[in-house]
């Protein structure tokens, strides 16, 4: 143990003095990859912004600045596949910070900050404070969501009441619909998962990772790119064809849906089976009840008829986005509207339940 800690200290020194050392060579090598990002991500701003869209002003941080807030990147809190995350403390605020892997495309990171930056006054969005491109791979940093990093692994360990469950689908619905229908050309996000979602400490849910976001051609329904995806979130649809479209989104966003449902992974590896097969089986052998996450089942003593009929609403939205058809499927502005209307069910059927306790 005594081993290892020297050795922790010890490279924790060595990085220090790598990163902190103003020698001309690493000043000459920070400026370099600075004029070589910074000239790469203005062209995906120029992109992103041509269609008049705004992008908040972009903070530059500097390497040293993020290695200090990140103690060196020493803690990630979670490895998303092409970046980790840290949490840090940057100008006496707290911040998170994403750290794009060095052998990975620079070019996701661009899209990622460009996107961040024109959805950064969106109040459902993580809000984005600035980047530094002063390292291999860009890092980016945003505000401190200080609260709850929304897994789909971690949905059934955090105890989220149904009324929390119901606020989150509501807001980060609110986001992509935004992406769709707020800019000149729609914005897919490609990437609507549950660790693309943190809640605040208010319990104001937040949407980020935009790195694999692509807009659809003026007067195109779709866009034809190379398939990539999460498995079990992935648009069985835009997997056979390449065709990105506005329900590849929706689709994603029913599995969560489902999540949110049933406090289950996305996977279930045990059984080799993905959450759309586990509920559509169910569903067909009408047993609603094992479909809804217990600890829903449990609130306040069990269920009435009222709440029974608001979980089955937000089931068969669900069950509409993730479609096999797309022509099926719903808008995601009508998804929205969908989840106020069952929101306020619950809220109505809540305030009847306080109004008349017995």
């Amino acid at each position: 143990m005594e081993d290892s800690r020297g050795w922790v200290r010890q490279n924790v020194k060595r990085l220090a003095r790598r990163f902190l050392n103003h020698s001309g060579q690493l000043e000459e090598e920070r400026e370099r990859l600075f004029l070589k990002h910074g000239s790469e991500l203005l062209a995906e701003l120029v992109t992103c912004c041509k269609d008049k869209c705004r992008c908040n002003p972009i903070k530059s941080f500097t390497a040293e600045q993020v290695l200090r807030a990140t103690n060196y990147f020493q803690h990630s809190f979670f490895d998303d596949g092409d970046s980790n995350w840290y949490k840090g403390t940057l100008d006496d605020r707290p911040v998170l910070v994403k750290k794009y892997s060095d052998q990975g495309p620079s070019s996701v990171a661009y899209r990622d900050i460009a996107i961040s930056s024109q959805m950064s006054s969106h109040k459902n969005s993580l809000k984005l404070l600035g980047c530094c491109l002063e390292f291999p791979g860009p890092a980016i940093v945003y505000e401190d969501a200080e609260n709850t990093h929304l897994r789909s692994k971690n949905v059934d360990g955090l105890s989220l009441s149904w009324n929390m469950r119901l606020k989150i689908a509501k807001e980060i619905a609110n986001a992509i619909t935004y992406l769709h229908t707020a800019f000149a050309r729609p914005i897919i996000h490609r990437n609507i998962r549950a660790s693309s979602i943190f809640v605040d400490k208010d319990n104001v849910a937040k949407l980020c990772n935009f790195g694999d976001s692509i807009s659809i051609p003026e007067g195109e329904t779709h866009v034809s790119v190379l398939v990539q995806g999460v498995l079990g979130y992935l648009d069985p649809v835009y997997f056979r064809t390449s065709n990105v479209t506005e329900q590849t989104d929706v689709y994603s966003f029913g599995v969560l849906l489902l999540i949110l449902l049933t406090g289950r992974r996305v996977i279930d590896y045990d059984r080799h089976e993905n959450i759309c097969q586990f509920v559509v089986n169910l569903v067909e052998n009408e047993r609603f009840k094992e479909i809804v996450d217990h600890k829903i089942l449990e609130e306040g003593g069990g269920t009435n008829e009222e709440q029974e009929l608001q979980l089955q609403a937000f089931l068969k939205l669900a069950l509409c986005c993730i479609n096999q058809e797309i022509e099926e499927r719903p808008q995601m502005i009508d998804v929205a509207k969908e989840l106020v209307k069952i929101q306020k069910v619950h809220r109505l059927t809540h305030g009847a339940e306080l109004a008349h306790p017995n």
